[in-house]
């Protein structure tokens, strides 16, 4: 009996949330490092007390989120391509990642920004290839997938190399992939190439995130004092509450414990707020757009307000290979990473990041 409950744990999700606090004008704060870190992300949403409306400071950020694009049937081998590496890998931050793929089930890919391409491939596909990788760390003790990591800006990987030269034809001729990929690129205003120049038009998409804009009435919010991250019995509440809560209203889970659906109510004390503003952008959005509207919620209160703080959640992909840095990240139930600043008046900040079953701890 005890080892069937013992096998039944090991079987039950778990999930790690990180909490870390510092100043978001401290000369050692990492909070731009870690937005960096996290590479592909599919929805940002911020959450302002006492606000009805999109504050001034953050209009012309929002107005110019970017534009990311979805390209068709793109064979893999293009992304290894001398032409394409010099034009885009090295001349900004190239992000791209498979587009409808399952993580634990299909083939996938992703491009980070530092030049490394991570294909998370099944065993049959691994074998055909016939490029050094690795087994994946959550493929238990009979290994179905394997992790192939390519530096694609390795002084060693020039068009005339060896290297170069196995991988194209592994992936032009021996096992030729293609996938249906979303594309960005970020550079500091240079000349050169677009990705809408760069593929045939046919096969290229442009597209603006979905930005939507809602305000809530009475919202009754948790009380937070930033230098007190576990809370304080009676005067406020922990972030690890104060998580659970956002999650709530930005999933919109009615907050009255009389409701059949939820039984979930505001962690104490709490005060209500006659108002508050939400904004949810949701696409291919890149890590520079977020440190951009980071930096903006941070201006915010540059001038009093009624406000003692604000959240900025940022969720990623399920499905994709990485969560943060290069770390491995896989399904199991949900497929979750995300992560949530909390700031205060005084640009003091919480950082909760949080990933589910089949992950690492976040940096």
């Amino acid at each position: 009996m005890s080892s069937l409950l013992l096998r039944r744990l090991h079987q039950t999700p778990r999930h790690l949330l990180v909490c870390e606090k510092s100043h978001a004008r401290h000369a050692h704060s990492r909070h731009a490092a870690h937005v960096r870190d996290h590479a592909y992300n599919c929805r940002v949403s911020f959450l302002i007390p006492e606000c009805g409306m999109l504050p001034e400071v953050l209009k012309s950020t929002i107005a110019d989120v970017g534009e990311y694009y979805v390209v068709r049937n793109l064979p893999l081998h293009e992304l290894v391509a001398h032409e394409f590496i010099d034009n885009f890998v090295k001349k900004g931050s190239c992000y791209a990642l498979t587009y409808n793929t399952r993580i634990d089930q299909d083939n996938t890919a992703a491009l980070l920004p530092s030049g490394k391409l991570i294909l998370s491939v099944d065993k049959d596909t691994y074998e055909e290839l016939g490029l050094q990788g690795r087994p994946s760390q959550y493929s238990g003790k009979k290994v179905m997938r394997y992790i192939i990591t390519i530096d694609l800006t390795d002084s060693s990987f020039h068009p005339d190399s060896k290297k170069n030269k196995r991988v194209l034809w592994a992936l032009k001729e021996k096992k030729p992939l293609k996938f249906d990929f979303l594309l960005a690129w970020y550079n500091t205003g240079a000349e050169g190439s677009t990705l809408m120049s760069y593929f045939p038009q046919n096969q290229i998409r442009s597209l603006k995130p979905k930005i939507t804009f809602s305000t809530l009435r009475d919202l009754q919010c948790p009380v937070l004092q930033s230098n007190e991250l576990q809370g304080k019995p009676e005067e406020s509440c922990s972030a690890e509450e104060l998580f659970e809560w956002l999650g709530a209203v930005l999933n919109q889970v009615n907050n009255k414990s009389s409701n059949f659906v939820s039984t979930y109510c505001c962690p104490q004390p709490s005060t209500t707020a006659e108002q508050a503003f939400l904004c949810t952008i949701t696409g291919f959005i890149i890590p520079e757009t977020i440190i951009q509207l980071l930096e903006k919620l941070c201006c915010y209160f540059d001038e009093p307000k009624l406000a003692h703080w604000l959240t900025l959640t940022v969720h990623g992909f399920a499905d994709s290979p990485v969560s943060w840095r290069e770390s491995e990240h896989g399904f199991h139930k949900g497929g979750e990473n995300l992560y949530n600043f909390v700031v205060f008046r005084n640009l003091d900040y919480w950082l909760q990041m949080a990933v589910g079953t089949n992950d690492d701890c976040p940096p």
